[in-house]
């Protein structure tokens, strides 16, 4: 069972998880918490080079199908839990991750139209009781996110390069995700400066994790 704590984070593409979960790491380790930060899908050798194949597949590949990349994501997040985020949480220490479980229900699920309940056997195949304490959801308008996108100089993956449709199908599933479970999720502007957006995760770690600073 986990002794340390469990935190994701969430939304869509260009919302500033990468900063937030920057920011976090550093604060919490400054309350003297042994934090490991990762991401998804990635965190481990086997679950970085899925993570290639789902972002930028072989030309020979094409598109993957929504359930042939939902299975790759599960295939990604299973060798994660096994050889980094269960061990680090098992001895005590808190994990950070960029992206879980609930991206997949966004993404695939609600926006690609892979059945839920297909994701949530392989959530209980692959995740078990090893789910998240705590979910912030970074919510920000799609002609926000387009333009933060719009001023990388790195090329879009072949995630965010889908339609603005699938996009903003992908917020409203966030938004729902949360909705239906307030116990574990916290919903948070992100349009806010990065300094407040930092204060308004920690308190709500703060408050939800019990009083940790």
């Amino acid at each position: 069972m986990q002794a340390g704590r469990f935190i994701t984070l969430e939304g869509g593409e260009g919302v500033g998880k990468s900063t937030l979960a920057a920011g976090l790491k550093a604060s919490l380790c400054a309350w003297g918490l042994d934090v490991l930060l990762t991401r998804e899908p990635g965190g481990t050798p086997g679950a970085e080079l899925l993570r290639s194949a789902i972002l930028s597949p072989p030309a020979e590949v094409g598109n993957w199908a929504p359930l042939t990349e939902a299975l790759l994501f599960y295939a990604a997040r299973s060798d994660h839990l096994d050889k980094l985020i269960r061990p680090h949480l098992s001895k005590g220490g808190w994990v950070i991750c960029d992206r879980f479980s609930d991206s997949t229900r966004a993404y695939q699920a609600a926006a690609g139209g892979v059945n839920h309940e297909t994701v949530e056997i392989l959530e209980r195949l692959c995740v078990g009781e090893w789910t998240p304490h705590l979910t912030l959801v970074l919510d920000l308008p799609l002609a926000v996110t387009r333009q933060r996108l719009g001023a990388r100089a790195e090329p879009r993956d072949a995630i965010e390069s889908r339609s603005p449709d699938y996009h903003a199908a992908v917020r409203h599933a966030f938004l729902d995700i949360a909705a239906g479970d307030p116990a574990r999720c916290v919903v948070l502007d992100a349009s806010q400066p990065v300094g407040a957006l930092l204060a308004n995760a920690l308190a709500a770690i703060d408050r939800r994790l019990g009083g940790v600073t």
